[in-house]
């Protein structure tokens, strides 16, 4: 027995044996016994560390101590990081719901585009709107007006649906405030801003491909009609509800904004609100904003944390210029002001009043605290990796297969999404794994950004039956799971397979 532990302690082999039990028991746990994946997360490291010969102080510290233990630094660091930008950005994203923005953006693009062009309105739609705006809760705004365009034009139902959740998908996939490249970010010391111009990048490409070429490819040969309860009349506004996530991200989570409800924890959802209910709640009071102000408040942020990185390069170090841009373009600053104006262009100035806002916030804040844990147990569970010598020894037998570090990056995480479902699972497991790869390597910030670009697009291939995204989808548009698989899983695999071609090819010119 001591020779065993020994072994697992000090050797290679050993370390490596100790890291693919690690991931075993892992996925059992969450798969196998629907243990919550913070739990599984937190478990899971606390039992390597022990076994690992990590010295019982530096694991948990002393009573007086307990500050600088891994245990609290593993949770704190990442946090710290993220915590202002996730809460900050399902605010935005909540209040541009609530104040008719989806309605405006959705109406502005079909009278752009026409009836025939209608499937790639909504397709803009998901894309701009999934910005501020997360995931699921995209769906539930945008289900009826693709119920109502779909109805008009007399076509199936999947034409319009498949260009407009590629485009939730992408930003969700891609961008920040969305928790799995933030979190990647903070735990790999990445500027939001290159974040975002590689999400561009590989995105936008990815969408055209997803969205608008197999949307349309898709949509012709797979026929679902639009129920007549899935229609109440006109669209004559934004519906309600307020959330904050993806549920396939967390599997067996609650639902955002009750909207949801996980039944039992193995990430297959089971709504238990119709659709059409959703065409039924109230809109804002008053007249939907206009245009040009949704675009405000959702450009805001984006422009405030790019000028800051190119400011990083363009401007003269120290200059007052180089350092209002840095203090702008910080995430949570940029977000806290574009969530200011929101409160201001999009709430007060159109009627909200202060407890209308509060709710509002309130509730859309509240599906958040299982991101935060599950990416503070990730980065805990990374942290002890590094720690107990395992990370260096998976990074070296990397290395020594020859592949990639983006590539090895990237099927780590397709291996983890497809194994148990959670984006946010696969994104910092595959993050605390590599990570020693991404200190060692010395990358400069844009390469740092596709491998975070690469490990998010591996984080949604092939959504399936232990995701809750399937299921929604599935609800949501009126199909079978056969077709199911047909449309949705195809299109997330286009996504990332296409998104991490395009981050490939640009590693190659960096």
């Amino acid at each position: 027995m001591a020779s065993m532990i020994d072994w697992l302690q000090n050797d290679t082999a050993g370390l490596l044996t100790l890291a693919a039990a690690s991931i075993a028991v892992l996925l059992l746990a969450i798969i196998k016994f629907k243990i919550e994946p913070f739990i599984a997360l937190f478990v899971v490291a606390i039992l390597v560390a022990l076994v690992a010969g990590l010295p019982v102080n530096d694991l948990v510290g002393t009573p007086t101590t307990a500050s600088k233990s891994l245990l609290e630094t593993g949770f704190a660091g990442i946090l710290g990081h993220i915590t202002l930008i996730i809460g900050l950005g399902t605010v935005l994203g909540a209040i541009m719901e609530r104040s008719g923005g989806a309605d405006v953006l959705t109406t502005r693009l079909l009278k752009l585009f026409g009836p025939k062009g209608a499937p790639l309105a909504m397709g803009l739609t998901g894309l701009i709107l999934g910005i501020p705006v997360f995931f699921d809760i995209g769906i539930f705004v945008l289900a009826p007006l693709v119920y109502v365009a779909a109805k008009r034009g007399g076509r199936s139902l999947v034409l319009y649906a498949m260009p407009m959740l590629a485009g939730l998908s992408v930003t969700h996939a891609f961008l920040p405030p969305h928790p799995g490249p933030v979190a990647a970010a903070g735990l790999f010391g990445v500027g939001l801003g290159w974040i975002i111009i590689m999400g561009l990048i590989c995105g936008i490409p990815a969408w055209l491909v997803a969205g608008v070429w197999w949307g349309s490819f898709i949509g012709k040969r797979v026929h679902v009609e639009v129920p007549d309860e899935f229609l109440t009349g006109e669209v004559e506004g934004p519906q309600g509800g307020t959330g904050a996530r993806r549920d396939g991200d967390l599997p067996g989570g609650p639902g955002s904004g009750g909207s949801s409800a996980a039944g039992g924890t193995g990430g297959q959802t089971v709504l238990t609100e119709s659709p059409t209910s959703l065409a039924d709640r109230p809109g804002p009071t008053t007249a939907p904003p206009s245009l040009g102000l949704v675009s405000l408040v959702i450009a805001v942020p984006m422009l405030l944390i790019l000028a800051a990185t190119m400011g990083s390069v363009a401007l003269a170090d120290g200059s007052a210029v180089q350092q209002v841009a840095f203090f702008l373009g910080t995430p949570a600053i940029a977000l806290g002001i574009a969530v200011l104006l929101a409160l201001w262009l999009l709430g007060t100035r159109r009627g909200m009043t202060t407890a209308d806002l509060g709710k509002v916030t309130g509730e859309s804040l509240k599906p958040i605290g299982m991101i935060l844990l599950v990416v503070g147990a990730g980065a805990f569970y990374g942290a002890v990796l590094r720690a107990t010598g395992i990370g260096d020894a998976v990074a070296g037998s990397m290395q020594a297969g020859g592949l990639p570090v983006i590539l090895s990056a990237y099927l780590i995480s397709c291996a983890l999404r497809l194994a148990q479902g959670s984006a946010t699972v696969a994104i910092v497991t595959t993050a605390g794994i590599v990570q020693p790869l991404v200190t060692e390597g010395g990358f400069s910030q844009p390469q740092i950004a596709l491998l975070v670009i690469a490990i998010s697009a591996g984080s949604i291939i092939a959504s399936h039956v232990n995701d809750g995204g399937f299921w929604i989808v599935a609800k949501y548009f009126n199909m079978s799971v056969k077709d199911t698989l047909k449309t949705w899983t195809v299109l997330e695999t286009i996504l990332s397979v296409v998104g991490f071609a395009m981050a490939g090819l640009v590693w190659l010119f960096l």
